[in-house]
């Protein structure tokens, strides 16, 4: 599958030629991550920070940015990452995996030696998981090359992957000389890494066609993708179809639709028609296999699924769409096909969710719309002081009740949405 690559460097995204020269750059970094996470995983690298211009504090201009984009996706990040500290904040702040380049490597190293800055590599496992690891591994005409690809080191390609293996989940590879080019990748040298290791391999620099892709990923590669999507030389849609096993699924794909808040809604089945009419429509579409015709789910009820991402599964043979439901989902008028309620489980989501319309559309007799921001303060302090002063299982749940309640209100009031709480409470988890 594509991952797709937003590179800062001025605290603008760009794209470089050899990781040098300056072809491109723009300034709707938010807008490029919402629509790659349709498709896949992000990856986002601050090329300042891997060329050392950094201040005191180890920020550089693109930092502010790059903190802004690390929730907003299922995201990795890279560039400079030269302490286990700053990977440990890089995490706590939501990327998904932290990309290791020039730090893996000792700054004199040649093959034969021991190459690997394994002090270093030993304690950022320790600190934040192997699986969390994903270390660069980019080559000049064979050869490792570090320090924002201005230096190369004497260690061939594979001799290096074998070694670094043992520190990480997956393996970044960049063809340094084919960057940007859009010339097409060094296909025998993937291949020779892709058959060193045993871990996930992602192949970058030169790739430039949906055939390219499909051929990297029957091969085991997934492809990071930057110069061919900004210049609209490959598509993301044509991608994502292209990767799927449809030989082994004889044309028809598995797939799952689960809610924002993680609640299965229904299964399907799609051919790459439906598939298409998906990433176009961004409503979830379906081909019956009963009728055998093509069907978007809510076209007769207006019950629509509105797409936020689509995820293929680790053999490309179902897929996970993550939707928003307008309506029940099951023809029974349940809101999943796997129960019989009618309405979305209560989760403090929804009740945000309630709280919002109540707001934003009053009605006759709501006691959600009068309370003002100073009302709304004193009745948390009431509340407060009652939930400390119950007893018992159902007194403390009812008065724990009234007080998340009234918390919400206050922080839709405030703009704080549930979502930015736990993320703080899982950036505070993963910082220690």
């Amino acid at each position: 599958m594509v991952i797709s690559s937003i590179d800062l460097k001025d605290g603008r995204v760009v794209q470089l030629k050899n990781g040098k020269d300056l072809v491109l750059q723009r300034d709707d970094a938010d807008e490029l991550i919402s629509e790659f996470d349709l498709y896949g995983e992000v990856a986002v690298i601050d090329l300042d920070a891997a060329l050392g211009h950094v201040d005191k504090k180890g920020n550089t201009v693109n930092t502010a940015l790059l903190k802004s984009l690390l929730r907003k996706g299922n995201v990795r990040t890279g560039g400079g990452v030269r302490s286990v500290k700053r990977a440990r904040e890089l995490i706590s702040l939501g990327a998904e995996k932290v990309i290791i380049g020039s730090s893996a490597w000792k700054a004199d190293a040649k093959s034969g030696e021991d190459f690997l800055n394994t002090e270093f590599l030993d304690e950022l496992v320790n600190a934040i998981g192997k699986q969390r690891i994903i270390i660069s591994v980019d080559a000049i005409n064979g050869n490792i090359a570090v320090k924002g690809w201005t230096e190369t080191l004497s260690i061939p390609l594979v001799e290096a992957a074998k070694a670094a293996e043992k520190y990480c989940s997956e393996l970044l590879f960049t063809c340094v000389e084919k960057e940007g080019c859009m010339g097409g990748t060094d296909v025998t040298l993937v291949k020779s890494l892709r058959e060193a290791v045993s871990c996930r391999v992602v192949a970058a620099g030169g790739v430039s066609s949906v055939e390219e892709i499909q051929a990297l990923e029957k091969i085991g590669c997934d492809v990071q993708l930057g110069m061919a999507l900004y210049t609209g030389k490959v598509s993301l849609k044509d991608s994502f179809i292209s990767c799927l096993n449809w030989e082994k699924t004889e044309g028809m794909i598995p797939v799952i639709a689960q809610g924002v808040h993680g609640e299965v809604l229904m299964t399907g089945y799609a051919n790459k028609e439906a598939f298409e009419k998906t990433f176009d429509s961004k409503k979830l579409t379906f081909w019956s296999r009963t009728r055998n015709v093509l069907w978007t789910k809510g076209e007769t009820s207006g019950h629509f699924l509105e797409v936020k991402k689509l995820r293929a599964d680790c053999d490309r043979d179902a897929v996970l769409a993550t939707v928003i439901p307008h309506g029940g989902v099951c023809h029974t008028g349940s809101y999943t096909c796997f129960g019989s309620d009618p309405d979305e489980k209560s989760s403090l989501e929804r009740l945000y969710d309630v709280i919002e319309q109540r707001f934003a559309n009053p009605k006759p007799g709501s006691y959600t719309a009068t309370l003002d921001a100073k009302r709304v303060r004193e009745k948390i302090e009431e509340e407060s002081e009652e939930l400390c002063e119950a007893s018992g299982k159902d007194e403390v749940t009812w008065e724990a009740a009234d007080l998340l309640y009234f918390v919400s209100v206050l922080m839709y009031k405030e703009g704080v949405a549930w979502k930015d709480v736990l993320d703080e409470l899982d950036r505070r988890h993963k910082e220690k």
